[in-house]
């Protein structure tokens, strides 16, 4: 879209005029330093402020642009009393004293995937919820990139949205965080989804009400809503109004599975797409990712036979139910991702043998006595590690053996004496990493490495 068409929507929707505006972007990590990528191109002069000393960005930021005026050490009061807007990344609450002050004062908040949109004139795929919208996001993408449409694949996973703006693309698949929906109010996706919603966040949304309601925001607009029907609150988010494809791994729904002749296959309908033997994928939480990746990509006019054969094919994201090895008969596999209840639960209940799983580290707030029901009925034992480990071991209740340790490598060492050949070793923390490690991909790595320690 060119600069005029841009500017023309940003004043229309948001007030903003590049002569007057004083816009200050809010964090200084990989969102904002797209953010005023973007804002330096359309020619809108902004500062930026972030919280931390040294954010990790600001000395490759300095040389790109030694002219933005960066606030940095806390929140600078004179830089949010000035700003007409405010551009507030994901990982910032919008409860930050400083914020709310300037929002009573007439700031207006916006998000980056505001700023994508105003400059978006293609279909854009959505794609939210507690668990999964990575692995979909990166179906949707190879799927794209298969039918040869020439696609923008990112936002909260991998590159931020606004780095992914190219004029030649034909179609954008997006994923996006609470954080990012809550700040946001001009996306019109062609086609969105929340695939489910589990607790999530609960130290950042006021509760699972406030918390769902922003995922619901993915459905502003007339596009194509495609529901999940086994999650009951994502099924209440149906509009009778609404162009909608359902999906269903316990039921009948547009997109299903069914048996025919003795195979289990992923329906469209009365017609057999693939059989599910063929999604080289663990779990059964991946036929829903499959079935919901199939229906996004039906509703914006991809061919399911090339849709297919792109799953089949299909490697799985790294970290989120990926296996590492297998020693003296025992699986083990890395979902280091799953970093909250709803994510682990799917994972476990995704088999049929019983597992021993490794969990724990900042539970966010969450409850962790809802994982209890699953971890009674499908393990034979956990191990526990981490800040929240004794909350875990308490909502337990001794309904199966739990072995308390400090470390990966600790961890890894008790897990193989839990397990015997045949059953799986899982890491499925249902807590974020950061009390312990850099993020999930560390501490899945130091899984990895761990396990590949137990071969030497």
């Amino acid at each position: 879209m060119e600069n005029a068409a841009i500017l023309a929507t940003l004043e229309r929707e948001f007030a903003l005029v590049p002569d007057t505006a004083k816009v200050l972007v809010v964090g200084l990590g990989t969102t904002g330093v797209s953010v005023a990528r973007f804002l330096q191109k359309l020619g809108i002069n902004f500062a930026i402020a972030d919280s931390r000393n040294k954010p990790q960005l600001l000395d490759e930021f300095a040389q790109e642009m030694p002219d933005v005026p960066v606030f940095t050490g806390g929140f600078d009061e004179a830089a949010f009393q000035v700003a007409t807007h405010l551009v507030v990344s994901p990982g910032v609450s919008l409860l930050e004293r400083s914020i709310v002050k300037a929002v009573a004062n007439g700031s207006k908040i916006m998000g980056d995937i505001d700023l994508f949109a105003a400059a978006v004139n293609v279909p854009i795929i959505a794609i939210t919820g507690s668990n999964g919208k990575s692995t979909v996001t990166t179906m949707l993408g190879d799927m794209l990139k298969d039918a040869g449409i020439k696609a923008g694949i990112g936002g909260n996973l991998g590159t931020p949205a606004l780095d992914l703006l190219d004029e030649h693309n034909q179609m954008y698949a997006l994923e996006l965080s609470s954080f990012q929906l809550e700040r946001t109010s001009i996306l019109r996706a062609a086609a969105a989804t929340v695939l489910n919603i589990s607790a999530d966040h609960l130290d950042r949304h006021a509760d699972m009400a406030e918390y769902a309601s922003e995922k619901h925001k993915v459905f502003n607009g007339q596009g194509v809503m495609v529901i999940n029907i086994d999650d009951p609150v994502v099924n209440r988010m149906q509009e009778k109004s609404r162009d909608t494809l359902t999906f269903s791994i316990n039921g009948l729904a547009d997109f299903h599975l069914a048996f025919k002749q003795g195979i289990e296959y992923l329906m469209y309908e009365d017609t057999p797409l693939m059989p599910l033997l063929a999604l080289p994928l663990e779990g059964r939480h991946n036929a829903a990712n499959a079935l919901s990746a199939l229906a996004l990509g039906m509703a914006v006019g991809l061919n399911t036979q090339t849709m297919c054969k792109s799953l089949q094919k299909f490697k799985g994201l790294a970290h989120r139910m990926q296996r590492v090895a297998e020693i003296r008969g025992v699986t083990w596999v890395n979902d280091s991702k799953a970093t909250n209840i709803g994510a682990c639960i799917a994972a476990l209940q995704g088999y049929e043998r019983k597992v021993v799983l490794i969990a724990g580290g900042d539970a966010k707030g969450a409850d962790m006595s809802e994982l209890t029901p699953v971890i009674k009925a499908k393990t034979k034992g956990v191990v526990l590690m981490g800040k929240d480990a004794p909350l875990i071991e308490q909502a337990l209740n001794g309904c199966v053996p739990v072995v308390l340790v400090k470390n990966m490598v600790q961890a890894v060492q008790a897990a193989a004496v839990l397990a015997t050949a045949g059953e799986s070793v899982l890491l499925s923390p249902a807590c974020a990493s950061l009390d312990q490690y850099k993020n999930y991909q560390d501490r899945g790595d130091k899984f990895a490495n761990a396990v590949m320690a137990l071969l030497a």
